[in-house]
């Protein structure tokens, strides 16, 4: 994140905001709008990839691949304009550590600050499979690329949950973990007029509730 000014967000990272909200609501049409603005705000090609494949498992992959089809559309128009966008740095999908799960576990610890045992406690000793989806996929399979950093993706996480309705609870747990990375209050603030200014005052007002609790 541009540490010039931890009052706002840059225009970067503005459209990862609202492209990650406008996926995870299904908003296709403001979608392709955001992604070409994306694109001239300097995000390049394989950033907006990670972000919309990392939405799959917030949003589902129903969004996910219709945002991922959308962008697609995209560069093919301004391809046809003459537009060339910067591809950025590579997207490496093969990730084989000893030990997938401690990978993911540790990555958690990063961002919570916090133990993370094993299994997690609660859900995590009731459904196993889901803690080992949780660890192994999202947290060490998705989070080992390092085209988005930790803070980018808490930026993309935050913004789909907070267009979400009924994961306060969690939308509240990984505004923790953003603040954990460095996004400040005033930058959630900023995230919140943005969820506001695209989705709807409802949701903002909710996720503005959790940036005071937390």
């Amino acid at each position: 994140m541009n540490a010039q000014n931890k009052n706002t967000l840059n225009n970067q990272e503005k459209s990862l905001v609202k492209i990650s909200a406008l996926t995870s609501s299904g908003n296709l049409e403001n979608l392709k709008v955001e992604l070409n603005e994306g694109l001239d705000a300097g995000l390049t090609v394989n950033e907006i990839k990670e972000a919309l494949t990392q939405l799959y498992a917030y949003c589902g992959f129903p969004r996910s691949l219709n945002a991922i089809n959308t962008f697609r559309t995209v560069l093919d128009e301004r391809k046809a304009k003459g537009i060339t966008d910067e591809e950025g740095k590579k997207i490496v999908v093969e990730n084989n550590p000893a030990d997938k799960y401690e990978q993911g576990r540790k990555v958690l610890e990063e961002l919570t600050k916090t133990p993370q045992t094993k299994p997690a406690p609660g859900f995590g000793e009731f459904a196993p499979r889901v803690d080992a989806f949780l660890k192994e996929h999202l947290f060490a399979d998705i989070f080992a690329s390092d085209v988005l950093s930790f803070q980018q993706r808490e930026l993309v996480t935050i913004a789909s949950l907070a267009t979400l309705t009924g994961v306060e609870g969690q939308l509240k747990a990984h505004i923790g973990m953003g603040k954990n990375t460095g996004i400040t209050e005033s930058q959630l603030e900023n995230i919140a007029d943005l969820i506001e200014q695209n989705i709807n005052k409802t949701q903002a007002d909710l996720m503005r509730k959790d940036i005071k609790k937390s």
